[in-house]
């Protein structure tokens, strides 16, 4: 995967990651991230009955992703508005205390074209931890029929799934799983709203929601998350 698609300087972005399984499964699906996505590293896609695995180089799993269980994505809340989303996104955090600079969804030194660029931060007058933003798709992630490519639709609801958490708590982590369906995929130039919301916690795993709209409030695509936190660090003795 190349370089450009990285979350963490040295391994994938999660959600492109999940999106390049998830493309090869009709409706929602889960994936699994089994191991850090390597980078600039060939990566094969091997059907496994109805689902798909993702393998380095050498052979080794490092993804794997199957057709969703019924009930899984639960309900996605009503859009905010157009403009209540741009102003959220004012807000995201990472512009003020940088996360991943370089992150493909989330990085705030990414120029248009190269990242996506998709800052959420708190909505006014909402629960703490739902965020918006809104994200207008780069013609250079688009197919020849102008519509913006599955793995990146994947790839934009990635980090606002922790950013809902770093909002209302402080925490994030690393994505774990990610179930998502695409309903119908953006075109280039098309304005959407990005939204995420936390759902619960147990222990280190926190639970996500996240989903794309049209600028009039369709629902285009829905996932939901599961992040791993940071171990404890070890009190000095």
């Amino acid at each position: 995967m190349a370089a450009q698609f990285r979350g963490p300087p040295n391994s994938a972005n999660g959600g492109y990651a999940c999106g390049m399984l998830g493309r090869e499964i009709a409706g929602a699906c889960t994936a699994f991230l089994r191991a850090p996505v390597p980078l600039d590293t060939p990566l094969s896609l091997v059907r496994d009955g109805a689902g798909v695995k993702l393998l380095d180089g050498a052979g080794a799993l490092v993804g794997e992703a199957a057709p969703a269980q019924a009930g899984s994505l639960g309900e996605a809340p009503a859009a905010p508005s157009l403009a209540a989303a741009l102003e959220a996104g004012r807000g995201f955090p990472g512009l003020k205390r940088s996360f991943h600079p370089i992150c493909f969804t989330c990085g705030d030194q990414l120029a248009d074209g190269e990242g996506l660029r998709v800052f959420t931060g708190q909505v006014a007058g909402a629960p703490a931890g739902f965020v918006a933003g809104v994200w207008t798709p780069d013609a250079s992630f688009a197919d020849t029929a102008g519509l913006v490519a599955t793995e990146v639709v994947w790839a934009a609801l990635d980090c606002p799934g922790s950013v809902a958490w770093v909002v209302q708590e402080g925490g994030g982590g690393l994505l774990g799983s990610m179930t998502c369906e695409v309903r119908r995929r953006p075109g280039a130039g098309e304005p959407c709203i990005v939204a995420a919301w936390p759902i619960e916690q147990s222990g280190r795993k926190r639970l996500s929601g996240t989903a794309l709209y049209s600028a009039e409030g369709e629902l285009m695509a829905v996932s939901r998350q599961i992040w791993i936190g940071r171990a404890p660090e070890a009190k000095a003795a």
